[in-house]
């Protein structure tokens, strides 16, 4: 059976020693009186416990349940409703959530790691919540004052949940040909009328209420993208007071079966006329809804890493505990009738692949949770929007790397159990099953790609591109590590790639699909490069205070720049190649 322990001492490193999280907390008023280093570790230390007794033993049963709809309402698996209260009674949605309305205001570098425990231990528990966290940034930042009043603080104390309902049966990708209607009624209020599918937790008995971010459009909305509304449609109508109502017009007609995730329910939304109040502005929906997508894409990118670490950490006990054959160096166990499986080449090769790209990804998410924290909470306003810009770029690396590496990360670590490795009873086959699911939600990883070329990096000309760029050199410039030359070849083949790119997307605009994939991997490999030698360069300093901690540190660091990070050597070759080879055949020759 699949086992998780959270990794608190690499939490703590990349907080305390990396990213000297502590300093940056002191400097940012709004964060100096709500959290220190200590306070940090404790709730890091409690949330890994919550994870491995509460969340975590409900993986594998939740799997083999799954959600269960009948008539309109869907039960959560045994132990879900449960585990849900005495989750919640610790105050975990509202983690990172404005205390302006009950939430805990913790930075968004605390909160990743927080994330990564809960995915790690249970992607399907964990969706409930993070859609409700994702569902309060939007409100927080679009709402009314009353509209925040009134549903913000029953979000944050977790006894409301929340929903994202953009998808509907003809319109995915291109929000532009959705049509639900939203009508004006009285009282600022609308009536929404039209169906969405594919909504995390649009139905549950986890909690009270529901409330739905509903996209949709006004009588008179312009065609296209352009004419996108988005509404507030709770389950449940709420009264002035903040009491529950009678029951909206809103309904659940199905859930979806699924390959993964089999406990979240993924459900068909109907709204037959239901009572909405309208977010933001008319017609400008889409933007507001950004809000709640990139911090869900951020969230989605973590679940990759969340997976591949449960995924490690069950392939390392048991490649320590698997007796086959002998190592090619003679036996290392010769009081025994075969050696642990660790010490084949093969077997490390996996495994330390899976290590150097959770702890990569795992410093990455905590670089960008940085750059989040310094966008919304700095008083410098050349840092803050800077941040911000920063941060934008780099979501759909987020989100697209993570989750591609943590499928392969999971499937090595299948691997690494053989046979056993496709047999329920050891875990290894759902993680691969549940992780699959992060490469295409929340915008596929080949629309996050077209993001990160064509709108960031096309898109102004590489302005941000270069900044980021900019930073990694300077870091270099004041290293004295071994691997300050590969670092700096590296992000130099990025800027050549990027320049090639802008070049021929101005006379072909079929070359930014063409290389958008390998492009968003060769960002990835050098943004992880970034990360190790920030981290190897802690290690390095602080040897003497944990050999084996920082040994560890630096050996991983070192496979990832001779083993991994030359696969950027493909990416350009591939990148280079251009978009001619992919318009070779006749449409009628597929």
């Amino acid at each position: 059976m699949s086992q998780y322990s959270a990794p608190l001492s690499d939490f703590r490193f990349l907080l305390h020693e990396v990213f000297q999280a502590s300093d940056l907390w002191q400097r940012l008023p709004a964060l100096t009186e709500l959290i220190d280093g200590d306070t940090a570790d404790a709730i890091l230390e409690e949330a890994g416990k919550v994870a491995a007794s509460l969340i975590a033993p409900l993986n594998r049963s939740g799997d083999e349940e799954g959600a269960q709809w009948a008539q309109g309402t869907v039960t959560t698996p045994r132990g879900f409703k449960q585990a849900y209260a005495t989750y919640i009674d610790g105050g975990w949605v509202g983690l990172a959530g404005n205390p302006a309305f009950g939430g805990m205001g913790m930075p968004k570098m605390l909160a990743v790691q927080v994330e990564e425990i809960l995915y790690a231990a249970n992607s399907s528990f964990a969706l409930y919540s993070a859609l409700s966290s994702g569902a309060c940034l939007a409100i927080d930042a679009h709402g009314s004052e009353a509209l925040k009043q009134l549903f913000l603080p029953p979000m944050y104390a977790g006894r409301w949940a929340g929903t994202m309902c953009l998808t509907e049966a003809h319109a995915g990708t291109d929000l532009g040909l959705i049509r639900t209607r939203a009508e004006p009624t009285v009282d600022d209020r609308y009536r929404i009328s039209g169906s969405k599918i594919f909504i995390t937790g649009g139905e549950q008995d986890l909690t009270e209420n529901i409330v739905h971010l509903v996209l949709a459009r006004l009588p008179d909305a312009p065609k296209g993208s352009r004419g996108i509304s988005l509404f507030l449609v709770p389950k449940w109508q709420v009264e002035a007071d903040g009491s529950l109502g009678q029951r909206n017009t809103v309904t659940c007609g199905s859930i979806e079966h699924k390959m993964g995730i089999k406990a979240s329910a993924t459900c068909v939304m109907n709204f037959d006329g239901a009572t909405g109040f309208l977010l933001g502005e008319a017609n400008k929906g889409l933007a507001a809804m950004f809000t709640m997508m990139n911090y869900e894409r951020l969230s989605i990118g973590i679940q990759g890493i969340g997976c591949a670490e449960t995924s490690y950490q069950n392939a390392r006990a048991y490649a320590r505990d698997r007796l086959q054959g002998r190592a090619p160096t003679g036996a290392q166990a010769p009081m025994q009738v075969a050696d642990p499986i660790l010490v084949h080449p093969d077997v490390r090769r996996m495994l330390l692949t899976m290590k150097a790209l959770n702890e990569g990804g795992r410093a990455f998410s905590c670089y960008v949770g940085q750059l989040l924290d310094l966008g919304k909470y700095s008083i410098q306003p050349g840092e803050q929007q800077r941040a911000q810009a920063l941060a934008a770029l780099l979501t759909p690396v987020c989100k697209a790397f993570f989750t591609d590496t943590g499928l392969e990360s999971c499937i090595h670590g299948q691997q690494v159990f053989g046979g056993h490795g496709y047999i329920r009873e050891w875990g290894q086959e759902q993680l691969v099953r549940d992780v699959r699911i992060a490469q295409i939600y929340e915008g596929t990883n080949g629309v996050q790609a077209l993001d990160l070329l064509g709108r960031k990096v096309v898109g102004d000309g590489g302005a941000m591109l270069a900044t980021f760029c900019g930073e990694v050199l300077e870091f270099v410039q004041h290293s004295d590590s071994t691997y300050c030359v590969q670092i700096t070849q590296e992000v130099r083949r990025l800027q050549r790639v990027s320049a090639l790119l802008l070049d021929r997307a101005s006379n072909d605009p079929t070359q930014i699909g063409a290389a958008s994939v390998e492009y968003l991997h060769l960002f990835g490999y050098v943004a992880y490069a970034y990360m190790w030698a920030r981290m190897m360069s802690v290690a390095e300093q602080r040897m003497a205070e944990d050999v084996d901690f920082y040994s560890a540190k630096l050996a991983t660091g070192q496979f990832f720049f001779s083993r991994l990070l030359p696969r950027t050597l493909s990416l350009e070759a591939t990148i280079l190649a251009g978009a001619e080879p992919l318009y070779g055949l006749l449409d009628t020759q597929f």
